[in-house]
């Protein structure tokens, strides 16, 4: 019987993802992953190298799929307020990518930007939202998105916070939603507007 080695990396790939989710690129084990997914260790290193490689593997692929699953469509501020409420809708169901994007930010920080290929994912989602910005340049549509995400990433890894900062109840996410949809529709309005009055 042929080993099935897509098979094998999907194993290793969800495995390492519930790993450095819980335990960051330093905490993660490669016997752990190798144990969870029922493969020898060594496919780790014959399939994505060394243990920071795995980590970039794991968090481009679950970045790609999440560009999918949360597409960006429209045009105008309702558009990114609404884009911004499924981003969070989509990192509260699953809370994977906001923890291995901190983690990714603690423990490889400035190395990331030698990653071509996260370069190219990045720049690629900024020529998509500005699609949705009709006349805003690119560093302004750059420096909208990098404030959604944050404010996105942010609430599922910083939510021990909030009991400290605001009264909680049942509806907590839903209006912490609503606060998110409202800021990214103004600074998107006011991005729009700032590209209209300068043309």
């Amino acid at each position: 019987m042929a080993w099935d080695t897509e098979r094998t990396k999907r194993l290793l790939l969800d495995a390492a993802t519930a790993e450095f989710s819980e335990h960051g690129l330093a905490g993660a084990r490669v016997d752990r992953i190798a144990a969870a997914a029922g493969v020898n260790k060594e496919r780790i290193y014959q399939y994505f190298g060394k243990k920071d490689d795995l980590f970039a593997a794991v968090l481009a692929a679950r970045l790609r799929t999440s560009m999918d699953e949360v597409p960006m469509r429209g045009v105008g501020a309702e558009a990114v307020g609404d884009y911004a409420g499924r981003l969070f809708d989509h990192h509260l169901a699953d809370g994977v990518i906001p923890r291995l994007v901190f983690w990714e930010g603690l423990e490889r920080g400035a190395a990331t930007a030698a990653d071509a290929a996260r370069a190219a994912y990045h720049e690629q989602k900024v020529e998509r939202f500005r699609e949705l910005l009709p006349g805003v340049d690119r560093e302004a549509a750059g420096e909208l998105l990098l404030t959604i995400v944050s404010l996105v990433n942010a609430w599922p890894v910083l939510g021990h916070l909030d009991a400290f900062l605001v009264d909680g109840g049942s509806d907590r996410a839903a209006r912490r939603r609503a606060v998110l949809v409202a800021s990214a529709s103004a600074l998107a309005r006011d991005a729009i507007d700032a590209a209209a009055s300068a043309a």
